[in-house]
């Protein structure tokens, strides 16, 4: 399969895209409609608890820093969530043959998690309670974002996939940028308790929906049970939720997740420290105002999320047509080269520019920075996911919860160090060192394309050809 060329194309096309064309336009906006506002469920539920900490810690008269742990708990069982479900939904244990087996029971399931968890949080009287219950309501939408992407995978064509991504985590990003806002409103205005009762409604009117409108999306005969020799009624599969992770011992499939956990941590070192950073050196102190500098950077994620989807589809079709027809999976990276150079230029700038320029101009090239910092991060992480549902289509799900999970985890560490770096060497020298990062990162990247297929050739984990994408 390795060659010396600079790409070798998997197989030529086939006459298999019938498959996808079980779904008419309507149904499958529908079908994106639905795994969109799951996922922007899931995006409330991590980002609205943020603000509610303070008032938290005084009902149960512990410190921000103990309620904080309920925080990081959260990104654990999110993580944790996204592998189990993942994993049975490219298998599925069997109760119910009305429920179907694949993406939609999965859905089905989770949301009786977030919506129990949810109500546990709001009558939590204890820390020890609140710990437990904000795992289970984490656990249960953990699912969201990685079930969407094998969900899009399932309906839409090689070709308009990236397009429908993008339209999927645009949507999730208006959780991102609108939640901190929410949460910090209906914490102070109404009750941080009737906050997560009203996120438990939510779910349970989700999951309503699911069970009326939403059909099972997965191709027949890809599930693991559809493989089994006899199927009963009641057939319960136990499968190790951790397989998943495997999947990275593929040399592409590490790769893009390294790359998008860097690109991802610039992200975060901009807007964990914004009270120590352009909060000290501009002289803000209202925790509202510094809040509203979340609405650059979701808003730039919102526009790099839309442009990218469209841009590596049509990035994919040029570079089939320039090969006859034949398909190369690393052409979608190609896509992301825009957003390499924005990232690392912006978290530079904006490191530069909060040190050495005060005043008015200063805080408005920072809020451009944050801008451009979520249009070029969204620009790269766009590709990635679409890639990672391309060459593993039928694991899917199982691929991008791993390239999430891992992602997840090593965040959850590297966010730990953001402030003591900043309080050590300084916002300029923290923002240089993540964007000397990034560069490496798109360093990689290049490498994934121009090596991608000997890579693919060295470890061959079920990759996806043209004949089953």
């Amino acid at each position: 399969m390795a060659s010396d060329s600079e790409e070798s194309p998997m197989l030529e096309p086939t006459a298999h895209e019938s498959i996808d064309d079980r779904f008419v336009p309507h149904q499958k906006r529908w079908i994106l409609f639905h795994v969109s506002f799951v996922g922007l469920l899931a995006m409330f539920v991590q980002v609205t608890f943020v603000p509610s900490i303070p008032q938290i810690a005084k009902d149960l008269n512990v410190t921000d820093a103990v309620v904080s742990l309920a925080f990081s708990l959260s990104i654990f069982a999110n993580a944790i969530g996204e592998l189990i479900w993942s994993t049975y939904s490219s298998f599925f244990f069997e109760f119910n043959p009305s429920l179907s087996d694949g993406r939609r029971p999965i859905y089905l399931w989770g949301m009786p998690f977030l919506c129990v968890g949810s109500c546990g949080v709001a009558l939590s009287a204890s820390l020890q309670s609140l710990l437990f219950w904000r795992f289970v309501q984490m656990f249960g939408c953990s699912g969201a974002l990685s079930l969407g992407a094998g969900v899009i995978g399932d309906i839409y064509k090689l070709e308009e996939r990236g397009t429908a991504i993008g339209a999927f985590v645009s949507v999730t990003i208006i959780g991102y940028a609108v939640a901190p806002f929410v949460g910090g409103a209906a914490t102070q205005y109404w009750s941080w308790r009737n906050l997560h009762y009203s996120i438990g409604a939510w779910g349970l009117l989700e999951m309503l929906f699911i069970y009326l409108s939403f059909p099972e999306t997965t191709h027949p005969g890809t599930l693991g049970i559809d493989k089994l020799p006899s199927r009963r009624s009641m057939h319960i599969a136990w499968i190790n939720p951790l397989s998943s992770l495997w999947l990275l011992r593929s040399p592409n499939l590490f790769a893009v997740m390294l790359v998008s956990t860097i690109i991802t941590n610039t992200n975060y070192i901009l807007l964990v420290p914004l009270a120590y950073t352009i909060g000290v050196r501009y002289g803000i102190t209202n925790e509202a105002i510094i809040g509203a500098f979340f609405l650059p950077n979701g808003l730039g994620s919102f526009t790099g999320a839309l442009i990218a989807g469209r841009l590596s589809d049509t990035v994919v079709r040029r570079w089939r047509e320039k090969r006859g027809g034949a398909w190369c999976p690393e052409d979608r990276l190609r896509a992301a080269w825009i957003g390499g150079f924005i990232v690392p230029l912006s978290i530079g700038a904006s490191g530069l520019i909060t040190t050495y320029i005060g005043g008015p101009i200063g805080l408005g090239l920072n809020i451009l920075c944050l801008y451009a910092n979520g249009v070029g991060v969204d620009l790269v992480l766009n590709p990635i996911n679409t890639y990672n549902v391309d060459v593993m289509h039928s694991r899917s799900a199982e691929a991008t919860a791993a390239c999430m999970a891992s992602r997840s985890l090593i965040m959850s560490a590297a966010t730990a160090v953001i402030v003591p770096s900043i309080e050590r060497m300084g916002v300029a020298w923290t923002d240089i060192i993540a964007a000397v990062f990034a560069v490496i990162g798109q360093w990689i990247l290049s490498l994934t394309i121009r090596y991608g297929d000997r890579m693919r050739a060295s470890i061959d984990v079920g990759f996806s050809t043209l004949e089953n994408n």
